[in-house]
């Protein structure tokens, strides 16, 4: 898992992000006095060289090589170290299909909340 850096003064702003996961995203610090661009000990740190995740982990989401899959056919091809990913232009019907065979198969849905399963 790669280092996650959080904005400047996000615990100080509830619109940043605090306790909201999905706006707790980077942003650099611009400001002029802005202690934390200067770097200063006891600020949170940047992003910067060194700062990469491991090669072999590139394309992966939670340690799993994802797989778009568009149809039922294309489950077959699917090995088990693999996960899997729904096309966003599928329908509800041939969804609930996708998922049923899945499940069957024992194979990770990536992008489907617990309650739709």
């Amino acid at each position: 898992m790669p280092k996650k850096f959080l904005r400047q003064d996000i615990s100080r702003y509830s619109k940043l992000g605090s306790g909201r996961k999905k706006l707790q995203k980077w942003r650099k610090p611009k400001g002029r006095h802005s202690k934390m661009r200067q770097r200063r000990r006891s600020y949170p740190s940047h992003p910067s060289l060194g700062h990469k995740r491991a090669r072999s982990q590139y394309k992966k989401i939670k340690d799993k090589l994802p797989i778009l899959v568009s149809s039922k056919s294309d489950l077959s091809k699917i090995k088990k170290e693999n996960a899997i990913i729904l096309s966003g232009r599928l329908g509800a019907r041939k969804k609930i299909e996708i998922i049923n065979k899945a499940e069957e198969m024992k194979l990770q849905i990536l992008n489907i909340k617990g309650e739709k399963k």
